[in-house]
Formats: C-alpha cells, sequence, structure tokens
C-alpha cells in the first residue's frame, strides 16, 4: 500500500489534479497526492448505491476512518495507509468534506443558483484550502489553514491569501459543476430549473468569483499557484452557459487542450482568468 496507488486513481479519473501533483515540490506530493485521492473517492462514494441508506453508510465508513486516523488508530487501506502518513491527526479534519457529500446520497436536484454556490462552497472550497496548506501551512504568505469546523475563508479573520484560495475554488468550482451538468441531470443531482437563464446565473456567480480572486492576486505566494490553476475550458463553460444544458454538453476542452493549458501554466504559475 503506497502513494502509488493514489497517483494511479487520479491518473485514470482526475488526470488534471494528477498533472496539478507532478507541479508541487516533491515533499508536497504526498499530502496533495492523497487529499485528491480522497476527494476522488468520497465524490464517488454516494453515487455507487442508488439506495439512499446504502449510499450514507459509505460516506458514514469514510468518516468513521478519518476520525480513526485523527485517534492515531492505524489504517491498513490503499489510500487510507498513505493519507495517514501524510497527514497524521490533521486528516481527521477532512470529514467536513464527507459530510458535505451527504446530500449526494438522497439524489435531489439543486433549487437555483444559491443553492448551487451553496454546494460548491461545502465541497470545492474546503478542499482548495486544504490542498493551499499542503503547500503553505501556517499562515506563510497570509494564508492560514482551514478550520474544521466551517469554512475558514468566509470567516473575518481568514488571511488575505486564504480568501483569495476561496473566492477562487468558487469561482472554478461552479464552471466544474456547470460541465458536468449533463450528467448530474441524469443522476438525479443537477438542478429542479436546467433553464438557460439559471445556468447563466451561476455562470454570472463564477465569472465574479474568478474576477474577485484576479484583483487579490498579489496575495498570494507563487508557491499556492497550483492549487489555484482553473484547468482548461473554464470560459468555454461559462460562455456555453447561457445558452442552455444542450450547450455544455460540448463545451469541455479536447485532451490535447487541457495538455497543452497545463503546460502552459507549469511554465507561467498563471492562475487566474
Amino acid at each position: 500500500m503506497s502513494l502509488d496507488d493514489c497517483a494511479q486513481a487520479l491518473r485514470d479519473h482526475d488526470p488534471d489534479r494528477f498533472g496539478i501533483c507532478l507541479l508541487v515540490p516533491a515533499e508536497a506530493r504526498p499530502k496533495l497526492m492523497s487529499l485528491y485521492a480522497l476527494n476522488l473517492e468520497l465524490a464517488r462514494a454516494p453515487l455507487a448505491s442508488a439506495e439512499p441508506l446504502i449510499a450514507e453508510m459509505r460516506l458514514q465508513w469514510w468518516i468513521e476512518r478519518l476520525e480513526e486516523i485523527g485517534a492515531g488508530k492505524p489504517q491498513a487501506h490503499e489510500l487510507l495507509t498513505p493519507l495517514a502518513e501524510a497527514w497524521g491527526p490533521r486528516a481527521a479534519a477532512f470529514a467536513v468534506l464527507a459530510e458535505a457529500r451527504r446530500r449526494d446520497a438522497a439524489r435531489e436536484p439543486l433549487v437555483g443558483p444559491d443553492a448551487v454556490a451553496g454546494y460548491v462552497r461545502d465541497t470545492a472550497v474546503p478542499l482548495a484550502q486544504f490542498a493551499a496548506e499542503a503547500l503553505g501551512r501556517g499562515g506563510a504568505g497570509g494564508f492560514a489553514p482551514p478550520d474544521p469546523r466551517g469554512i475558514f475563508g468566509q470567516e473575518r479573520n481568514a488571511g488575505p491569501a486564504a480568501r483569495v484560495v476561496a473566492a477562487q475554488a468558487e469561482g472554478v468550482g461552479l464552471a466544474h459543476w456547470l460541465a458536468a451538468l449533463p450528467a448530474l441531470q441524469g443522476l438525479g443531482l443537477g438542478l429542479w430549473d436546467p433553464s438557460a437563464g439559471v445556468l447563466g446565473q451561476i455562470a454570472g456567480q463564477a465569472r465574479a468569483k474568478l474576477a474577485e480572486a484576479k484583483a487579490q492576486r498579489r496575495h498570494v505566494p507563487r508557491r499556492l499557484a497550483p492549487v489555484l490553476f482553473a484547468g482548461a475550458g473554464t470560459r468555454a463553460v461559462l460562455q456555453a452557459a447561457p445558452r442552455g444544458i444542450e450547450a455544455l454538453a460540448g463545451a469541455g476542452p479536447s485532451e490535447f487542450r487541457r495538455r497543452l493549458a497545463l503546460g502552459a501554466f507549469a511554465l507561467t504559475h498563471r492562475w487566474w482568468i
């Protein structure tokens, strides 16, 4: 059981984040790779069964294992073992990522743009905050680690870099949610009203958050850039959203564009759009 299992899972199912992991300093890679692999498993857990109770049980299993890591109990698992080795008791805080997925187990669509934004703030934002912690812990450069009791990026005492991380993560998260919407609708996890007007509002919220992060980019140290990278196709998705869900179905980037965007980022570390 090693980090290789995490790397393989990301390579197969989350290639953008796998590419990001290859760009960070070697000493940060175990933390970032195991965190992203955990996020992948938590996102898939409630979708493994159409029965809400069974889906809830799968999420609860992950929560209990994370709590055990926090208590110092050894883990014998292809993901939990490297996660515990990389993060130690701090991994217990990742239970917030699992708790945020409970609504997915119910397979209930979201009601409007505000609900979508709230879902993204509960999922994508804390993930980005934990990832930023892996690259620059202890508040260096104005960054403070997340508070497991809530999303610290919304708290008044959050440092400037932390607020930028939160804004960028929300903007990118909204764009990624829109890109996934055609598939989410089929799973019962999309919108009650997926009209073009509603999708346009969500795209507008994403643009506002991305603009907020861009305006404050000077507060973010260069080493945090990888966890802020928006990936390829964000602009195309936001442009397609006001035209309706059919337009979103064809807005995703090709593999060539994904690789090109990652290569350009590796050279410039320009994460804002």
